[in-house]
């Protein structure tokens, strides 16, 4: 019955967190992990824990699926230097200086690589709930790290965990294959899923059929990746970048009006209810901490959360340094930002269920039969620093972005206003030719010149044009309002007839939802977005 009772739980907390978060303007995710600590200390979900295989195997094909399907590949290629620094170099050496900082706390080499491994990468579900509010450009470049470097991590974690065991020898040869095997395997993998995912969605143009491939496609790049010991992450990531750029040939507007509400909620759940899950992995891993006593193991804590953060920023400042020594191009110095932004970027460097994920999946034994040293210390110090990470710094992000004064990211709604204008001229140049070669009416084709070209003069009145009259813009919000107050009252005549018993419930939800098409087809007011 727990589990039932922990899908209810779960639920309702998600709910009351979302609520809060918009009244009180804390990130969801830090009252949600707050929450998910609070509930640890209910006697009845002592027992819960978060399965590493679930994380690692369901989980995380979905989130990171969704996550680059949403990433913009243009300001990847862009950002792709800093990109592939902080996804590979930056998790070397974090790793590596937080193995030397558990080992100065006492714990043997080999473990104190396996806690590196697992506290190097950033978490891009993490950043993507947390880091919302961030110029697009520090925005793509965190998610893009986040979704890259979990493979170079789980690389560093096999090896350190099979030299621990006794199960690998450390030599650069094989770690280098491991790398290439990974890397090249995960690239390939997910390249070719996405080409075969492709081909079939071509031949199945049924809405609901089309979204089962699609939500398929993740967990098929992954199981196949780690078929062959590549990186399933990289498989995965790659296959999103990859759909990102062929879904919109392929998909038409039926399956994109399910898919696209189907993959925010279902991420959002996900997402959400990870963040509970932590939390609640707080409390089960003080109960489970028997090697050494709970204030040296915080310690440990607070001593890797500090190089974690000075690591960052560290590397941060001295790559780009690096860079603008040896890169003198003029293009290069476009790209610049402010030591503060760097702060802003540290403090986006958010660990997350990954993290926890591989802690957890730590062997208990060795080869030789014997436990495996200190690993619920690893798992505390763990769950401690991704608690610290999501907390402290998802609380003063928002104030550190504030204070780094970044500057307006009006770069989407200049390219949407151009996309909007430049589409519908282009349509209007065409309308001709497609209405001669359609055989349409000439009266159709004059009522829909009127509306297209009363549209492109809305765009442009709102665009601050100067040759159109700026109450356009505002003869277009008066006719939005006039055309939902009657969408209203279509509505509600409709619940009417049904409550009267003169139509049928299929009925009411047939013409509701053409109803509700043509309600979100009109957008949102100006004065009602966000």
């Amino acid at each position: 019955m727990i589990g039932l009772e922990l899908v209810v739980i779960l639920g309702a907390v998600i709910l009351a967190c979302g609520v809060l978060a918009r009244r009180t303007g804390v990130a969801g995710p830090v009252l949600l992990l707050v929450a998910g600590i609070a509930l640890g200390f209910a006697p009845a979900l002592r027992d819960v824990h978060l399965p590493p295989e679930l994380m690692l195997l369901v989980f995380l094909p979905l989130l990171l699926y969704w996550e680059a399907l949403t990433s913009s590949l243009r300001e990847i290629r862009a950002t792709f230097r800093g990109v592939v620094l902080t996804s590979t170099l930056l998790v070397g050496l974090t790793a590596g200086a937080v193995a030397v900082t558990a080992h100065a706390l006492g714990l043997p080499w080999g473990p104190a690589w396996v806690l590196g491994a697992a506290l190097a990468p950033t978490d891009a579900t993490a950043v993507g709930a947390l880091a919302r509010a961030l110029p697009r450009r520090t925005m793509t470049v965190l998610r893009a790290e986040g979704l890259v470097n979990d493979g170079t991590a789980l690389v560093i974690y096999g090896v350190a965990v099979g030299v621990t065991v006794g199960e690998e020898t450390l030599t650069a040869g094989h770690v280098a294959g491991l790398f290439a095997v990974s890397y090249l395997g995960g690239i390939a993998i997910g390249l070719a899923t996405a080409a075969a995912a492709g081909f079939a969605r071509q031949r199945i143009h049924d809405p609901v059929l089309s979204n089962v491939l699609t939500l398929l496609l993740p967990f098929t790049a992954y199981l196949l990746a780690e078929l062959i010991e590549a990186s399933g992450v990289l498989a995965v990531v790659v296959a999103g970048l990859v759909m990102s750029q062929l879904g919109p040939r392929l998909g038409s507007a039926a399956i994109r009006q399910q898919s696209t509400p189907f993959w925010t909620l279902t991420t959002y759940l996900v997402n959400a209810a990870l963040f509970v899950l932590v939390g609640i992995e707080v409390q089960s891993a003080v109960r489970g901490l028997t090697s050494t006593d709970l204030l040296t193991a915080a310690i440990g804590v607070v001593a890797v959360y500090l190089v974690l953060v000075a690591v960052r920023y560290t590397f941060l400042v001295a790559s780009a340094y690096t860079i603008r020594l040896l890169d003198r191009r003029p293009s290069q110095r476009t790209r610049r930002v402010s030591n503060r932004a760097r702060v802003v970027s540290t403090m986006a460097g958010f660990r997350g269920a990954v993290s926890l994920a591989v802690a957890l999946s730590i062997p208990t034994t060795l080869a030789s039969g014997a436990t495996f040293p200190d690993r619920d210390l690893i798992v505390f110090i763990t769950v401690g620093v991704v608690t610290a990470t999501l907390v402290i710094q998802g609380l003063l992000l928002g104030p550190t972005v504030r204070w780094a004064r970044l500057p307006d990211d009006d770069g989407v709604d200049q390219e949407r206003q151009l996309a909007e204008v430049t589409a519908t001229e282009e349509a209007l140049a065409a309308l001709d030719e497609i209405a001669s070669d359609l055989g349409t009416d000439p009266a159709v084709v004059d009522r829909l010149r009127g509306e297209y070209e009363e549209h492109l003069l809305v765009l442009r009145s709102r665009a601050g044009a100067p040759e159109t009259p700026a109450s356009a813009a505002r003869l277009d919000e008066e006719y939005t309002r006039l055309r939902l107050a009657l969408l209203a009252r279509k509505r509600d005549v409709v619940i009417r007839l049904r409550d009267n018993r003169d139509i049928d419930d299929t009925v009411l939800r047939q013409v509701q939802a053409r109803l509700d098409v043509e309600e979100l087809r009109l957008g949102p007011l100006p004065t009602d977005r966000d």
